[in-house]
């Protein structure tokens, strides 16, 4: 019987849905991919788009501060004389 306890992670629910049979002989199976390197690749990819989409929105941020700041500072200048 299956082990009813067992936490289904998000990550396998995708799997799932993108190819079932890839889920059940990785899952139930055990059975290893034969593509590996290209999964390991893949995953280095992502992770170097998730720090790059970071950084953009880092970035942004700080150009949204400095442009408030920059009004602040004009009607500072406008409204203090």
């Amino acid at each position: 019987m299956a082990n009813r306890n067992r936490i289904i992670k998000a990550s396998e629910l995708a799997q799932y849905g993108y190819c079932a049979r890839a889920w059940w002989l990785g899952s139930v199976k055990g059975i290893a991919p034969a593509n590996t390197e290209d999964l390991r690749r893949g995953t280095a990819s992502h992770a170097r788009h998730g720090r790059s989409v970071w950084a953009a929105g880092a970035l942004r941020a700080g150009a949204i501060a400095l442009v408030v700041l920059g009004l602040m500072a004009l009607a500072f200048a406008i409204f203090v004389k």
